[in-house]
């Protein structure tokens, strides 16, 4: 890339990265920059790289108009289920795929880690190869989270999300599958972009939203048990998957104006219009 410029603190000239005190660093640029950078910020990963992250100006596109929702419900088996089936977002399990060659570094770690004074080459060797590993798995998953958010943004103009919170699967038998499967940055990655996009985003609280009917809002008298994946109701014999009918009764809600099952009454239910909820203006 051929730019010049100078902004108090670093210049950018011929290609390299000129920083306060005079340190030059030669850059690679991954994309070319839309306007002249403001500021910068260079980092360091656990494998050594070093980034540099440019602030610049950009003409973002207005997102597609239109009046499509989706309500999303998060889970393990299926990372993100939807009211639509072709927008959920299945997992993958990168890191279940490369334990075998995690599992070989991890053992050379054990072998060659020393009790005293530094480390030897070859325990650094297997660690950076472990960290490689880790990091490959991450980009990977984020990396589908992200095409996975776009995606969704992009047709449909209320995004009801599932207020999920992760933090209590550390402590379960699912620990290391939620981990591969990173439930929280893809949440966060679909609110900032529909956000950024104009798009309406109401966080649902998960309460009661897997006991509850989706066509009809009756409430199941007994939570199903975790391995009890079809839920039907007993008022009106709706039949459905778990998951799906969690996600119908979230985007029911958000489309009710609440953010919560208990806040949507019986008395204030409308029928179904060509497979939405009807709202009273």
């Amino acid at each position: 890339m051929s730019l010049e410029y100078t902004q108090r603190g670093f210049s950018l000239r011929d290609g390299r990265l000129v920083l306060a005190k005079g340190a030059s660093i030669p850059v690679v640029w991954s994309r070319e920059l839309p306007s002249a950078p403001t500021s910068v910020r260079v980092s360091r990963d656990a494998l050594g790289h070093w980034y540099a992250s440019f602030v610049v100006r950009r003409t973002v596109d207005s997102a597609p108009v239109t009046e499509a929702g989706i309500g999303v419900d998060w889970g393990v088996r299926a990372t993100a289920t939807t009211t639509d089936p072709s927008f959920d977002l299945p997992y993958r399990g990168h890191r279940a795929r490369c334990a075998a060659e995690l599992g070989r570094s991890q053992r050379k770690m054990a072998r060659r880690r020393g009790t005293r004074g530094p480390q030897s080459k070859g325990y650094r060797r297997a660690a950076r190869e472990a960290t490689k590993l880790h990091k490959k798995a991450a980009r990977q998953t984020q990396h589908e989270a992200r095409v996975w958010a776009k995606s969704v943004v992009d047709h449909h103009g209320l995004i009801a999300v599932e207020d999920f919170t992760p933090k209590f699967l550390a402590k379960s038998t699912m620990a290391r599958k939620a981990a591969d499967a990173a439930i929280g940055a893809a949440k966060t990655e679909l609110i900032n972009r529909g956000m950024r996009a104009g798009r309406k985003v109401v966080l649902v609280r998960p309460a009661y939203t897997t006991m509850t009917c989706s066509r009809c809002f009756a409430r199941a008298k007994q939570p199903l048990e975790l391995a009890e994946r079809t839920f039907r109701c007993q008022a009106c014999g709706f039949t459905a998957c778990r998951d799906r009918n969690a996600a119908g009764v979230i985007l029911a809600v958000a489309e009710r104006g609440h953010t919560r099952v208990d806040d949507v009454r019986q008395s204030d239910h409308l029928p179904r219009v060509a497979g939405g909820v009807a709202v009273r203006a």
